[in-house]
């Protein structure tokens, strides 16, 4: 495996980069991770979505409001528009007389669950299809990096919208599922280019050429030797992929062709106000804040784990 390598101080020190045991490279990048501001800011924006999403439930029951149920008595007016952030709305209530507060807390579980889901299943796909691609090379090669070009070129969202129509899921659950299958389909192309070029660089490499002599097999050197040394790639690819997902969810939701109801979605909830949203100004406030705040989030999160595995390649990339 390729380790991390550290400038020795000291007046016994060379002129030449040490290794740094794995252990230790894990505890360095932990450390530039923590004193990363923009990361740190990040963590605990992601940390408080998930307790949102975990206290839903609580939520609910504290506000006595499910999050599919109607309040028109005391969720609209009587003009029967909704009523705005109050005592009891505490961030105010839809269309329909349903606590945003309550359907936003549900819409965080429904985003979190697809997008870790859906980056899981493209990570997978990608590094598996890109560590065959780039090692084994030759007509393996050809026909999975032409697959990935057919799949990059695709129409996701009319593809999407063909299989929601064909498969009346009617649980949640069943949707779910078919959206991150959706999505992690669809994304695993460009996780798994990243992956092949990275392979055919390392495939030629000394620690390689010792395995295949001492007679390892090609799913051993594959498993073994290559994929430890694509960490710190899987890693970054992962952490960019989540907010990708997170919008793609937000996206099929938007158009009626994601998680099915009554659980709500952001994306849902951004597509429900689009009739009433000028004069309930929160319909939209809320789950767009959620939605802007979490990927936000998880892109300067995932620049912060690429920034503490591999410092030398971001000072580079700045000319420092």
């Amino acid at each position: 495996m390729i380790s991390i390598r550290s400038r020795r101080g000291g007046p016994t020190a060379g002129a030449g980069w040490e290794p740094v045991p794995g252990n230790d490279a894990a505890r360095l990048a932990w450390a530039r991770l923590r004193r990363d501001r923009s990361a740190a800011v990040s963590i605990a924006l992601i940390a408080l979505i998930a307790l949102i999403a975990l206290a839903a439930p609580l939520l609910a029951a504290g506000t006595g409001h499910a999050y599919d149920g109607t309040y028109p008595d005391s969720g609209l007016d009587t003009a029967g528009q909704p009523v705005g952030p109050g005592r009891e709305f505490w961030l105010g209530a839809d269309q329909l007389g349903r606590d945003v507060l309550v359907r936003a807390s549900y819409g965080a579980r429904i985003s979190l669950v697809v997008g870790v889901g859906a980056t899981a299943l493209a990570t997978l796909l990608g590094v598996a299809t890109g560590l065959a691609a780039g090692f084994l090379g030759g007509v393996a090669d050809s026909v999975l990096a032409r697959s990935m070009d057919v799949v990059l070129s695709l129409p996701y969202l009319l593809i999407a919208a063909v299989l929601a129509t064909s498969f009346q899921l009617g649980s949640v659950p069943a949707s779910v599922a078919l959206t991150i299958l959706t999505i992690g389909v669809f994304s695993f192309a460009s996780i798994g280019r990243v992956v092949r070029a990275k392979v055919r660089s390392l495939r030629e490499e000394e620690f390689v050429t010792a395995a295949r002599a001492l007679g390892a097999g090609r799913l051993r050197i594959m498993c073994v030797e290559l994929v430890p040394n694509l960490v710190t790639e899987i890693t970054v690819l992962a952490s960019m992929m989540l907010p990708a997902a997170i919008m793609f969810e937000a996206t099929m939701s938007f158009l009626g062709i994601g998680v099915r109801p009554p659980m709500p979605s952001w994306g849902s909830m951004l597509g429900e106000s689009g009739e009433v949203f000028t004069t309930a100004w929160w319909l939209l406030a809320v789950p767009g804040t959620l939605l802007l705040l979490t990927t936000l989030s998880c892109v300067l999160l995932g620049d912060g784990i690429r920034r503490a595995l591999a410092p030398r390649d971001h000072l580079a990339g700045s000319g420092r």
